[in-house]
């Protein structure tokens, strides 16, 4: 897609180019990767994640539980868990579950539907790369389209089994590079500057990435998301108002810029739009990879 213009000294997002736009270091150590990521929470916090989930149908949460084999009274770790979505399903099933976020808001927010559903769900404000939990405590950890924003991506899978007993399961929603909301994240990423030497986070979405970060014997599974809006402008709007990353580039941009990336969003969705009466229907693929601790 095309671009009439980028913001210069704009805001740092979680989404980059496909590649930097100029030479300078890469993230190596821990003081860098802090960096990053305390600018990856400032973008997310923009945007209101209950929004955007309150019309996503949660199919991709339901069917990573049925894939788990989540048994009642099990504990169950949900990192990145947004808004809990996730956590929700787990404790449908009767699993005592804790939900992870650096957005407190997100938090709060997942509370309260759990709560709604006479639900105890139990939340902990942590970075997905620091957990703030003990070797082996959980059944089973899980994140769906979280964990795969966290910039050290080496470290982030390390603390998932870290915090996973033997014999426990991992699983973790990865939008695909090739799908939609890849598509997505590039037009978005085309206007901000990135951080450089991060590696993208889509590459979570990619079988041999998920091999390199756990291991040959992973479960990998390429699934679809459903997303259906009123209209394709109703969704660039929607996402424009409440998605924390497209809310940043937008305020960081100048007005030619501004109309210029909205007129590449609206171009994204079209390109996936499968409905023939003015309405939206696109689906979003990702991929599941489920792992079995050793």
């Amino acid at each position: 897609m095309a671009r009439s213009g980028h913001v210069r000294g704009g805001p740092v997002g979680p989404f980059g180019r496909s590649g930097p736009a100029r030479a300078a270091p890469s993230v190596t150590t821990m003081t860098e990767y802090a960096v990053v990521t305390r600018s990856h929470q400032k973008a997310w916090s923009l945007g209101d994640l209950g929004k955007l989930a309150a019309h996503t149908p949660p199919i991709y949460a339901e069917a990573l539980c049925e894939e788990l084999d989540l048994h009642p009274g099990e504990r169950v770790l949900d990192v990145a868990a947004g808004t809990g979505t996730a956590s929700i399903a787990a404790l449908r099933r009767f699993c005592d579950v804790v939900a992870t976020d650096f957005v407190p808001d997100y938090l709060d927010h997942g509370k309260r539907l759990a709560d709604a559903e006479g639900l105890d769900l139990e939340t902990q404000l942590a970075d997905a790369q620091e957990l703030p939990f003990e070797d082996a405590s959980f059944d089973v950890a899980l994140s769906t389209f979280g964990v795969m924003f966290a910039p050290d991506q080496r470290r982030a899978a390390d603390e998932l089994l870290r915090v996973v007993r033997p014999g426990g399961r991992i699983g973790v929603l990865a939008w695909c590079p090739d799908g939609i909301i890849g598509d997505y994240a590039r037009t978005i990423g085309g206007y901000l500057t990135p951080p450089p030497g991060v590696r993208s986070p889509f590459e979570w979405g990619t079988a041999e990435r998920v091999r390199e970060l756990f291991g040959d014997q992973v479960r990998v599974t390429r699934r679809s998301q459903p997303f259906r809006y009123p209209s394709v402008r109703f969704a660039v709007e929607y996402f424009r108002l409440w998605y924390g990353p497209a809310r940043g580039a937008f305020a960081g941009l100048d007005e030619e810029s501004q109309t210029a990336l909205h007129a590449d969003m609206i171009a994204v969705w079209e390109a996936a739009n499968r409905a023939g009466d003015g309405t939206l229907v696109a689906h979003a693929d990702y991929l599941e990879t489920i792992v079995v601790k050793p």
